[in-house]
């Protein structure tokens, strides 16, 4: 099973997700050993507030039964146990990381265009992202991934963020598409859209 949790920052997404994760299995059979809930943390450590906010994050699911990995790229490359439930958080985190990593540096732009809902040729980090998940999801009996919703704030950003949205946004959707279920949550109710 595959579910997509999609929401604004602060939206109450993350909870979602990871009470999501924790009902698709007994108490009884899950333990930090047995490997059967895994936590893919993608935010890397750059500066005291990001450690300060993953040593939050580890400590609210210390006693969860959660095996955390921390895992910034390269998806492709991490095995899971397969009995396991797998809770990725968050894309955002991952498609920043792809797209700014050394092997993904020289990846051309997409077309301006890709807003409009026009097909393109993937970029080399929604690739990378989406080659990786399809790897999870051979390995494992669930797999929750919580994505940021993008494009509604009616900002303008630099063109490195444009792109950056963009990506996200080639991601996201493709993920809504292969889900099985997909959840967008708003001021922390969640809204079953698939």
């Amino acid at each position: 099973m595959f579910t997509l949790v999609i929401g604004g920052s602060a939206s109450g997404k993350s909870e979602y997700a990871e009470q999501h994760v924790l009902s698709l299995s007994t108490p009884e059979k899950i333990s930090p050993q047995s490997g059967n809930r895994i936590y893919i943390a993608t935010m890397q450590p750059f500066g005291e507030d990001a450690r300060a906010r993953i040593a939050h994050h580890h400590a609210m699911r210390r006693d969860r039964g959660f095996v955390t990995i921390e895992r910034y790229t390269d998806l492709s490359g991490l095995k899971v146990p397969e009995s396991s439930s797998v809770l990725l958080e968050d894309m955002g985190n991952l498609v920043a990381n792809e797209m700014f990593s050394k092997k993904n540096a020289a990846d051309e732009m997409l077309p301006d265009k890709i807003h409009s809902g026009e097909t393109h040729a993937p970029s080399g980090t929604v690739t990378a992202v989406l080659t990786g998940v399809d790897h999870l999801l051979l390995q494992c009996a669930h797999l929750t991934i919580v994505t940021n919703e993008v494009f509604s704030d009616g900002k303008t950003y630099e063109k490195e963020t444009i792109q950056y949205l963009r990506e996200l946004a080639a991601v996201n959707r493709t993920l809504a598409a292969r889900a099985d279920h997909v959840v967008e949550v708003v001021c922390g109710i969640p809204n079953i859209i698939k």
